[in-house]
């Protein structure tokens, strides 16, 4: 791996971040507070949040088993995808290396940040090829994005080929483990000490069932993390969010118990949606939701929305032809959308 002062825009690494009216008292007592401009009046919220929400992360370093120090928190986990990009990516000059089909936010970001972005198909069964992918880079690669379990493939990607762009890549290497609650693969977040180059992506949004909040996780060395708390936008996790957050993760027996529910109902969903007559083939699923391969997946998609059923339709995705991307939702809302295709003509 390249060192972080070679892999850092030389911009970031002489970037002196803003400081926060919190940051300055830091450590010590105090009631009275003049420093920020705020209002007085309709405590609690007056107050700006924690810019750091060391609350949270420690309520997540107990779920997660990654410490404080290792954990940037974001607006959604898009906020972090744009983070590693205007850490590591000079706009008009380096390129990032992801396959394809995948989790469209790492395309819009680098379009976003003017960064070329070089699409690595995958093989027939979905899986990666570490040296496809590695032979996609150059010298200006910075970052190679790797979405485990895929979206909107659903599967696992093969961890020895994880494993040997990681050790061979001179640069960041991105694991998006947004669904790694709905498997029992060893979660990459846990291998941080491993490797150096490598940054691990998490979520409130999918088993915790708090996309509402938008509250997304970054895992990664201290070195990195203290990156990302430099360019991070001073006050981007708002106290409701913080605060709800906090309480969700109290219970995280309840969430377990929701996983073991989807999991399950994933299964017989399989099952079920491979007996229509619609159906061509639904492929494997590690996560929240399966894909299926249908007889005409416009028209279909079309019928279910006349039907007040909203899927996703990945008919213009590539290797996706005719695919639906079906979430796996309540016993009832799953029983819902079988009914209305077992009507379908």
């Amino acid at each position: 791996m390249k060192t972080l002062s070679e892999l850092v825009r030389p911009n970031i690494l002489g970037l002196a971040p803003y400081s926060c009216a919190r940051d300055e008292f830091k450590g010590r007592d105090a009631h009275v507070f003049l420093d920020a401009n705020e209002s007085p009046y309709n405590s609690p919220f007056n107050r700006y949040p924690d810019p750091l929400q060391m609350k949270v992360k420690e309520k997540l370093a107990r779920v997660k088993g990654v410490a404080p120090e290792n954990m940037c928190l974001g607006n959604g986990s898009d906020e972090t995808i744009d983070l590693a990009y205007r850490c590591f990516c000079r706009p008009g000059i380096d390129n990032v290396v992801a396959m394809e089909p995948t989790y469209g936010m790492y395309k819009v970001c680098a379009d976003v940040n003017d960064v070329e972005y070089r699409k690595v198909l995958l093989d027939d069964n979905f899986q990666i090829s570490a040296d496809a992918m590695l032979s996609a880079c150059d010298d200006r690669t910075k970052i190679i994005w790797l979405c485990s379990p895929n979206n909107p493939t659903g599967n696992l990607l093969n961890a020895v080929e994880i494993e040997k762009i990681l050790t061979t890549f001179g640069g960041i290497v991105v694991v998006d483990e947004a669904y790694s609650d709905f498997n029992k693969a060893r979660a990459w977040r846990t291998r941080l000490a491993e490797f150096p180059n490598l940054i691990v992506l998490n979520t409130m949004s999918k088993a915790w069932g708090c996309a509402a909040i938008r509250l997304g996780m970054a895992f990664a060395s201290k070195e990195i993390i203290e990156l990302f708390s430099k360019v991070k936008y001073p006050y981007n996790v708002n106290e409701l969010t913080q605060n709800f957050a906090i309480q969700r993760l109290s219970d995280a027996f309840e969430v377990e118990k929701w996983v073991r529910t989807i999991v399950v109902e994933r299964e017989r969903m399989v099952v079920a949606f491979g007996q229509l007559p619609i159906c061509e083939k639904v492929y494997p699923t590690d996560a929240n939701f399966f894909l299926a391969k249908v007889s005409d997946a416009p028209h279909i998609y079309n019928y279910l929305i006349d039907h007040g059923i909203v899927v996703r339709n990945r008919n213009n995705v590539q290797l996706c032809h005719n695919c639906l991307r079906i979430t796996v939702g309540s016993k009832n809302e799953n029983n819902e959308l079988l009914a209305a295709l077992r009507q379908y003509l």
